[in-house]
């Protein structure tokens, strides 16, 4: 009798469990709160827009006019450099090589000049001593030709010579210069913010996707706010501006309008989704602050809001 009741009374319990799990599976999740507060627009009217931070003189990518291998890096991330400065050296051996050898032909082409001269004064000062004798009998007519035609002929020679030194120093110039591009230089006075090269490593020249090294000027920090097109009718050049710290609405700061790029341009994804689709259009201001008074990092995001006014007027009332 205790086997012909121990299956259903299972069975009953699996029923039971089973009826259970899928109650509580479909409990929704509870929402984990976030961690900081969203800032909020210190404004009754105002224009809302994501901002990155980036350098006075904008993020430069420092690229290479040449390709080649990296000898050497000069600087770091964080080092302080002069324009002109150099930031990283290619391999110069062939340029180098190739440079001896230009300087090899410029010693050749001078030694042709001074022989092209030697040889002119030694034809001249024999023809001047023909053309100094007053008595005809006493040279011929042809001998006086000759003389005269080796002057002529001395002076191309001369000047064919001169025109060789000129092509040699050219030349020259031109593997010095090639030289020259080998030092890739810093174009304005900023800080290293960024190194993607190593000795050892090739150097492409060109448009890259990743930089090879980027450079800014980091005395005053910049603000890319992107204003919706939507928005752009309302944007008002002095008006007040305010950016709040991604993360933490505390620490904020006032904002002084730089300059305005008036091109509007498609909104670049900033989240990093290759799914995400930009069909929307921004005008981008670009605002200053005090890099003292945030703890902020080119390349951060920012949260600004704009003072706007709530026109209710004509066209007319906004120009």
């Amino acid at each position: 009798m205790q086997i012909k009741y121990t299956l259903p009374v299972l069975a009953a319990a699996g029923f039971l469990f089973a009826a259970y799990m899928v109650v509580s599976s479909n409990k929704p999740i509870p929402v984990a709160p976030a961690v900081a507060a969203p800032a909020s627009a210190p404004f009754k009217a105002f224009i809302a827009g994501a901002g990155i931070v980036e350098a006075k003189s904008r993020n430069i990518a420092i690229g290479t006019p040449l390709s080649g291998i990296v000898k050497t890096v000069a600087v770091k991330v964080g080092d302080k450099v002069k324009a002109g400065a150099p930031l990283f050296y290619l391999d110069d051996r062939d340029t180098r090589a190739e440079l001896a050898v230009k300087l090899a032909d410029l010693s050749k082409a001078q030694a042709g000049v001074n022989e092209a001269q030697a040889s002119l004064k030694d034809t001249q000062s024999l023809s001047d001593l023909a053309e100094a004798v007053s008595d005809r009998r006493a040279i011929s007519s042809e001998e006086l030709l000759r003389r005269r035609n080796a002057v002529l002929i001395n002076t191309t020679r001369l000047g064919s010579a001169k025109a060789l030194v000129q092509q040699a120093e050219a030349a020259l110039i031109a593997t010095q210069t090639t030289l020259a591009r080998l030092t890739v230089q810093a174009s304005v006075d900023g800080e290293v913010l960024q190194v993607n090269i190593r000795p050892g490593e090739f150097a492409q020249a060109g448009a890259l996707s990743t930089p090879l090294l980027v450079l800014g000027n980091m005395d005053q920090l910049h603000v890319r706010v992107d204003i919706d097109e939507n928005d752009a009718w309302r944007f008002d050049k002095n008006s007040k501006a305010i950016a709040f710290l991604r993360g933490n609405r505390n620490f904020k700061t006032d904002l002084v309008l730089a300059y305005v790029e008036p091109y509007v341009v498609p909104k670049k994804s900033l989240t990093g989704d290759s799914t995400e689709q930009v069909d929307t259009r921004v005008l981008q201001a670009l605002y200053s602050f005090d890099r003292k008074q945030l703890p902020v990092y080119v390349g951060q995001q920012m949260d600004v809001f704009i003072e706007a006014q709530d026109y209710t007027g004509d066209a007319a009332s906004l120009l």
